[in-house]
Formats: structure tokens, sequence, C-alpha cells
């Protein structure tokens, strides 16, 4: 048996200025990895693409890796790099294989598509009609009907965070090799309900998601090859933007139609739920303040997550609202992390360690369609660490994937200590802290540039939480955003 194992993964915000070049598939310095050094990338980690490759293994299959590239979220991708990656996949499949296993993102927009994975199936599928194809999506795909129509087997993540990328690559993978070994027939169908619930209210650690989630994970214990609640990815211009499902069953097409709409109708019903209520950015700096000076030594950080800045949702990473309300309020003992802006890295690196410097920082990019000037704030402070920015996450999360923010600086301004990268990561994994020499749970306050994913690694130290509305394409303000393409009527959007 021979199958082509690939990986083409990004999360497209429409409203992003941050390009997406082929290079940001890479690390930076290198494009994204081919052949062995994509296996040697990603076996023994917790992507769905090390799943394939240690079920692979276990069927003893030989395996082509074309091609394994992923990229933080940004605007949309250029099409060069589209080419380049789809290509890769296309090609390989052309030349002979008895399956296909792709580790994908599920709200890709391209320059050309706003359907980039439902595209690249399409052309799988347009070279080699009849190969079985399984597919392992993000919790945050914005479904398309290609995506449907052209793969034998989807699973979506059930966790976010998204703790479960590995056990979604076995549900995906286990359903194409059942297939491929003559054991099952698998089956799909899937549907989209019209509401766009806000990112702040996905996390499977609350309610709805939590709810609708172990009803997918009962319906796999009931006989399901896989049942996946995708809560869609709400920033983004595309008419299928929102919620959907996918449910798979062993050759019962009536049962998948009948599960997939329960869970449509499930999550329909708890629509209002998914609703995020913003809360003025003064009030929530007063009230982490508040929370720092009353609680006990020791009992770890009041973080503050400027939720509308989130890379990890197509953010600039440099916008300096949040922060500068946070130097305003005299904080101490506090940690900002990150801020995305190499120029103001590079002053550092030259200045050198305890050099005292003066800069404009962040603030770089503007936000066209926010309608948003980029708003640098001018700082005084002392440079305390310079590294390379490189480290291995630990996890629960992406555990063994190498993460690099860059030429990476610590700078210190006033009681907080701002860390300045050059590449944009999401801090949501305690290596990163240790890559510049923090430990978080000796801090007072602690600023994330994260929505939701920052529980994976960190919630636990956490001694409270305050969400703070600054400025960001990742904003949840529908207000904000300029839905050109998406389908009406829309929950929230429309009175429905």
């Amino acid at each position: 048996m021979k199958l082509v194992i690939a990986q083409m993964k990004h999360e497209t915000n429409t409203y992003s200025p941050v390009p997406t070049p082929l290079a940001r598939f890479g690390d930076g310095t290198s494009p994204p990895p081919e052949g062995a050094a994509a296996i040697a990338a990603y076996r023994g980690t917790g992507s769905a693409i090390g799943a394939f490759l240690e079920l692979a293994e276990a069927a003893g299959a030989e395996v082509v890796v074309p091609i394994a590239a992923a990229a933080w979220p940004s605007g949309p991708v250029h099409d060069d790099a589209y080419e380049h990656i789809a290509g890769r996949i296309v090609d390989a499949v052309r030349a002979g294989c008895d399956g296909v296993l792709l580790d994908l993102h599920g709200a890709m927009v391209t320059q050309t598509h706003d359907d980039g994975e439902g595209e690249l199936l399409r052309r799988i599928r347009a070279a080699v009609p009849g190969v079985p194809i399984g597919v392992a999506l993000d919790m945050h795909t914005n479904l398309y009907d290609a995506m449907g129509e052209h793969a034998d087997a989807i699973a979506g993540y059930q966790t976010y965070p998204h703790v479960d990328m590995h056990g979604t690559g076995l549900r995906a993978g286990r359903a194409l090799l059942a297939k491929l070994q003559g054991h099952a027939n698998p089956t799909m169908a899937w549907g989209r309900a019209a509401m766009l619930p806000h990112v702040m209210r996905q996390g499977t650690d609350d309610s709805p998601n939590r709810e609708l989630q172990a009803r997918c994970r009962e319906m796999e214990a009931q006989g399901a090859l896989a049942a996946s609640v995708f809560v869609g990815f709400p920033n983004a211009d595309i008419l299928n933007a929102g919620l959907s499902a996918v449910v798979v069953t062993d050759g019962d097409a009536a049962l998948a139609r009948r599960w997939c709409d329960e869970l449509l109708a499930m999550a329909w019903e708890q629509r209002a739920k998914f609703v995020y209520t913003i809360e003025p950015l003064a009030d929530s700096i007063a009230r982490a303040m508040r929370i720092a000076a009353d609680k006990p030594a020791g009992s770890g950080p009041v973080v503050l997550l400027d939720h509308s800045d989130n890379c990890a949702s197509g953010g600039t990473m440099d916008t300096m609202t949040v922060l500068g309300a946070l130097l305003d309020a005299g904080a101490r003992n506090a940690v900002a992390f990150a801020v995305y802006d190499p120029g103001a890295v590079q002053r550092m690196i030259a200045a050198g360690v305890g050099a005292e410097l003066t800069l404009a920082l962040g603030g770089k990019l503007d936000m066209p369609s926010l309608g948003l000037k980029g708003a640098p704030r001018t700082v005084t402070g002392r440079v305390r660490l310079i590294c390379d920015g490189r480290y291995r996450n630990r996890g629960p999360m992406a555990a063994g994937e190498t993460n690099h923010m860059g030429p990476t600086a610590l700078f210190e301004v006033g009681g907080v200590q701002i860390v300045v990268i050059s590449q944009h990561v999401e801090p949501h994994d305690l290596a990163a802290f240790q890559a510049v020499g923090l430990a978080p749970e000796r801090l007072d306050l602690l600023m994330l540039k994260s929505r939701v994913h920052w529980r994976a690694g960190l919630k636990s130290l956490a001694h409270a939480v305050v969400e703070c509305a600054g400025t960001g394409v990742c904003t949840s303000d529908y207000d904000a955003l300029a839905f050109r393409k998406l389908r009406r009527p829309m929950y929230p959007l429309d009175p429905m």
C-alpha cells in the first residue's frame, strides 16, 4: 500500500494586512519541508500529520510526503504560494498511490480561491478520480460543499484549544485505512447553520461548544467513524463562513444525515450562547489592577487577553492599545507577550543587552479593512535579553513541534517586561516563556495576545482572567467588519 501524506494549513483572516507568501509557510529562513525533511519535522509530534505517519508505519505502507506546509494565520494566501503547495501534492498523487491523507485547515482563502481546501481536493479528484482521500480539519473550518464532495472521510478537531490534533489525525486516518483495507465504507453527510459564533465563545471548556463536542464523541462511541462540529472562523468575508457539521458513518447515509442534522439543530438552539459581549477596555484594565492588588502573593498572574490582536487569528500582533493602557495604569511585575516589531528588535540587538533606548514600539502595520492607521507607542526602557526565538512546544497543544519567533528581545519599560518578536507566534506554550527567561507563574500581571489557545499551556497558572478588547483585525465587534460576501441572513448579524 502506498500513501501520499501532506499538510497544507492556513487560517485566513481576509481583513488582515499581514501578507502570506510561500516564505510564511517555512521557518522564516527556508521554504516548507518536503520528503524526508517533512517526515523528520513531524514524526512523533502531536499533529495530525504526525498521526498519519504513525498509522502508515503501523500498516507497513510506503509513504510519500511531497510537502508539509503550515503558516500562522494572516491575510489571503498568495497565489504563487498556493500553486506551489497544491502543485506538489497533486503531482505526488498523479504519480501513483492507493490513498491520500491530508492535514488541512479548512479556512484557507487565497488571492483567487475562497475555498482553498476544496480547490485542492477538486484538483486531486480531477487528476486521479477514484483515489480515496481522508482529511483532518481544524475546528475553525468554514465548510464548502467541495470539501465534502471530494473527500471520502473528514474528521475535525473536537477541542479548542486544539489539544487533539493528533487524535483527529487518527480518526481521519483510521477511517481511510478501513476503506482501503475493505473493512468499512465511509459515507458522509454535511451541512451548515446560518450562525457566526464569536471566537471568544467557542472554547470547549465552555458551554455550548462543550456539549456539542461531547455529542460528537457520543456519536463516535455509537458507531460513527467521525463526527465533527466546526464552529467556523468569523474573521473571513466569504460566502460560507460560520458553523457547520460533518458526520461519517460506515455505509449508512441515512444515519449520517440524521446525526448531522441533529448537531446543526443542537447548535442553532444554543446560538445565543455563542454571542460575545465586549467590556469597555478601561473597565477591564481597572478590574485587572484591582484583582492583582488584592490577590495573595505567589498565587499566579492575572492574565489579560488582548484578544483583538491575536496572530493565531490573523492579527498584526503589533497594536499597542491594551499594552498602552497597562503601561498607563502603572503596572508592576508584569509581562506582555508579545509585540511584533522586527525593526525594534534590530535596534535592540545593535544597542546590546543593558542598553537604554527610546523606541516607537509596535503600530507599524495599517489596517485599512478597519479604517485604522498603525499607532506606535513611544517608550523608554532597557534591553534585558536577546535570543534567537526558537523553541520546541512542550504541549499539550502541538507537542514536539518547533516554533520560531525570529530574533527576539526582552525590553523592560517601567514595571512591564515586553517580549518583542520578529516572526508571528501565539503564546500558548510554556516553552515560549522559557526561551526568553521568563517564569509566568511568578508574575502579578500577564498580558497575552491570545484568544483561547493560551489555555492549553498556561491556564493552570492563572489566578484570574480579564478579557481586554483592544484594536485589531481579530476583533469580536462584528460591527467593525464589512461583510460583503457572507451569505445572509446570518445570526447574530441579522434579526432571525
